[in-house]
């Protein structure tokens, strides 16, 4: 990947590399990515049903907590799986970016040996 724009002068560059990217770095990005969606999906709903049931609970003893737990109940389910489907999108975009690009390479290999510039390159 390459930026097409200049460091500002004075400093806060990237000390005038480009920015790159290998598959490697991508596959581990997917990998913490899909680890991290597995963890949310198991280790952070644990506590779901059983804060449900406590909340009616205390909503059936005329508790007004009851009410507000069962907001932040809900509330905590609804970021739990924004933040689990982000990661599921981080780790299949990344999966999809680094199976294009390796078909992209193969594509150019095929047509460089197939064409006239890969006498020179011999």
């Amino acid at each position: 990947m390459r930026l097409n724009q200049a460091a500002a002068s004075g400093g806060g560059g990237a000390g005038g590399t480009d920015l790159t990217v290998n598959q490697d770095d991508l596959g581990a990005v997917g990998s913490e990515a899909y680890t991290l969606y597995n963890r949310l999906s198991g280790d952070g709903d644990h506590a779901r049903q059983s804060t449900h049931d406590a909340s009616i609970a205390l909503i059936n003893d005329n508790y007004a907590l009851g009410t507000a737990l069962l907001g932040v109940n809900d509330i905590w389910s609804r970021q739990l799986r924004t933040l689990a489907d982000a990661c599921a999108n981080i780790s299949n975009h990344l999966d999809h970016s680094a199976a294009s690009h390796q078909k992209e390479e193969d594509d150019i290999v095929v047509s460089l040996r197939a064409s006239q510039i890969d006498g020179y390159f011999k």
